[in-house]
């Protein structure tokens, strides 16, 4: 994996969710608040496009990238990914998917390169779609219900006010490795990140 860590800086970030009102404030939606944060601190510009289907943005401070929110809801998120990723010919190792994680709790948040995607609908799209698992995911801790058969309606309802708080503060908290997922330094960013959270 080492190897992977000196290839390139992360020219797509996927923030992963479910288009719409009704789902903006569930759980399944907390790579879409990633996103948000980010656009609020730096202005992406970002913009439907049709022919990704997906909303984009586009970086080019520190290096050039992209920001894309799939507007294809989540279990056909590949597709979108699949279409920006053509067009501008970037590889998997390029890539990260910001994704709720169930195995994590609220307030916690990792970054993991490449493995499975753990039944996550999202993930398992764009594994299928690119044909590849080895992209960079950071996983935004929701919590889990405690009971398999309870997890499709857990997501997809807003969380508690306190594990609110927490997602959003974990959020913030992960913005201070940006600036190395932009450049490439992937052992500084999980360093810096999992210091913080165990």
């Amino acid at each position: 994996m080492r190897a992977f860590f000196l290839m390139s800086n992360i020219k797509l970030f996927v923030g992963l969710g479910n288009p719409g009102e009704k789902y903006e404030a569930t759980r399944h939606n907390a790579g879409y608040w990633w996103i948000d944060f980010i656009e609020k601190n730096h202005r992406l510009g970002m913009k439907p496009f049709s022919k990704f289907n997906g909303i984009v943005g586009k970086y080019s401070e520190e290096a050039d990238c992209f920001f894309l929110k799939p507007t294809t809801f989540m279990n056909e998120s590949g597709r979108s990914v699949q279409s920006i990723v053509k067009f501008y010919k970037i590889k998997p190792e390029e890539i990260l998917v910001i994704h709720d994680e169930l195995d994590l709790h609220p307030g916690n948040i990792k970054l993991k390169f490449g493995g499975g995607h753990g039944g996550h609908n999202g993930l398992k799209s764009i594994e299928s779609a690119i044909g590849s698992n080895n992209f960079w995911r950071l996983r935004i801790g929701i919590g889990h219900p405690g009971i398999k058969d309870e997890v499709a309606g857990y997501v997809l309802k807003k969380p508690l006010k306190k594990d609110f708080n927490l997602i959003n503060a974990s959020i913030l908290d992960s913005y201070r490795i940006f600036s190395n997922l932009l450049l490439g330094e992937f052992e500084k960013a999980m360093l810096n990140l999992h210091s913080t959270f165990k």
